[in-house]
């Protein structure tokens, strides 16, 4: 029992060592990733791994939670105290299951939700016909506008009306632009309709202020811990104002869709929040906001077209129609450069979802590295020389020899 993870299982040891060093030596722009603290990762790699906690703080089906109550009571308030809401579920182990228990809380199976256009940012849970969101209840979707690849609020309003759903989605994978979280609660009163706010993408931009806050206009918040709010792997859900709801929603997580939580990942979700609670976090946020910014306008002086037109927040899509390389073929030729993104649909897309026409792009793991704008032009001009020259290996090996040498001077860990 006292033994290494390198003396007991070396095979597992050296793929680990080598995806530190892939972390170390390539440049992390999928969007939805991001590097926890030491900290959060010691809370995580605790011996809290150990314990089995079914219930909540203070109601538990086992003995031996004393302390375990006490981490997830900081958890839960923490959370509470970031998003300025009256209600925390921090035992949701991933975002799919945050999302099944809010809808499993508010609706019925069977009845009508509505969301974004999957191949238009969307996530999964919002209503794929392959997920439990498209065979457990009826979805519809709302589309942005073809022209200007933006949410068109007064759409979005009449197919509400039109629908008369019983929950309206608003929050995405792939949606560059900043959210109108305003409008959404407008509509959602007008029709009658919960708003449900999944804000896993952009959590730490909120909790960081460098965008609006999401409580007062939502009635429950969804939203993973491990992208911009840089913590562990897993999701919580929130109730904004109303309190019955929460309790509602407790009962969807517990016992209505998981069992026991995972208390050290529970715990490395409160240093998280303990983090994003200091002043240094709001810089941070900040600055992600700046780098997507800086990364777009060099994107777009080097030739290539956004989708919107550019970004508000961290995130970046890229339209590859006019660059005669699909997305998937830009995500390998990157990767081998090392530069790590992910293919992605564009609004209106004509290739499937496996393809795509676009790529996806984020700043939040730079910016942890202490990238900054003049940084972030080169990252620009890295993407150019690969998609410019995708079948160029000695291009691509310069890209990655130039990369390893930038990475060098801004270390994870």
């Amino acid at each position: 029992m006292s033994k290494s993870l390198s003396e007991v299982d070396r095979e597992v040891y050296g793929y680990i060592q080598n995806e530190i060093g892939r972390q170390r030596d390539t440049l992390g722009l999928i969007a939805s990733e991001n590097y926890t603290s030491k900290a959060v990762m010691e809370a995580v790699g605790s011996p809290l791994t150990n314990k089995y906690s079914e219930g909540y703080p203070g109601k538990r089906y086992y003995a031996g939670n004393e302390y375990i109550d006490k981490i997830e009571m900081l958890a839960i308030e923490r959370a509470k105290k970031l998003f300025g809401t009256v209600h925390a579920n921090v035992q949701c182990h991933a975002g799919a299951i945050a999302n099944f228990s809010v809808l499993f809380s508010l609706m019925e199976f069977g009845e009508k939700f509505m969301g974004l256009e999957l191949s238009q940012g969307g996530h999964l849970t919002h209503g794929s016909p392959v997920n439990f969101s498209g065979k457990l209840y009826k979805p519809v979707a709302y589309a942005v506008d073809k022209e200007t690849e933006m949410l068109d609020y007064d759409e979005v309003k009449k197919r509400a009306l039109e629908e008369k759903p019983k929950v309206i989605i608003a929050g995405y994978t792939a949606y560059p632009r900043q959210i109108n979280f305003k409008s959404f609660r407008e509509i959602a009163d007008e029709c009658g309709a919960y708003l449900l706010a999944d804000i896993s993408h952009f959590a730490g931009l909120v909790a960081g202020g460098a965008l609006p806050p999401v409580s007062p206009y939502a009635d429950v918040i969804t939203t993973t811990t491990h992208k911009t709010l840089r913590g562990p792997r897993g999701a919580m859900a929130l109730a904004c104002r109303d309190e019955e709801l929460g309790k509602k929603v407790d009962k969807a997580v517990f016992p209505g869709t998981q069992g026991g939580p995972l208390d050290h990942v529970i715990a490395g979700k409160a240093v998280a929040f303990h983090e994003a609670l200091q002043p240094e976090f709001k810089e941070y946020a900040e600055q992600i906001i700046k780098n997507a910014k800086a990364l777009a306008d060099e994107l777009m002086a080097l030739g290539f077209r956004l989708v919107s037109g550019g970004t508000d927040t961290h995130l970046i899509l890229i339209n590859l129609t006019d660059k005669g390389i699909t997305g998937k073929e830009a995500q390998i030729v990157c990767e081998e450069a090392g530069i790590i993104l992910n293919r992605n649909t564009i609004p209106y897309d004509t290739k499937s979802p496996f393809i795509t026409s676009g790529i996806r792009i984020g700043t939040p793991c730079l910016t942890t590295r202490g990238m900054k704008e003049s940084e972030m032009k080169e990252v620009a001009g890295f993407i150019k020389r690969v998609i410019d020259n995708p079948q160029d290996a000695e291009v691509k090996k310069k890209v990655r020899e130039e990369i390893k040498e930038l990475c060098s001077n801004f270390p994870v860990y």
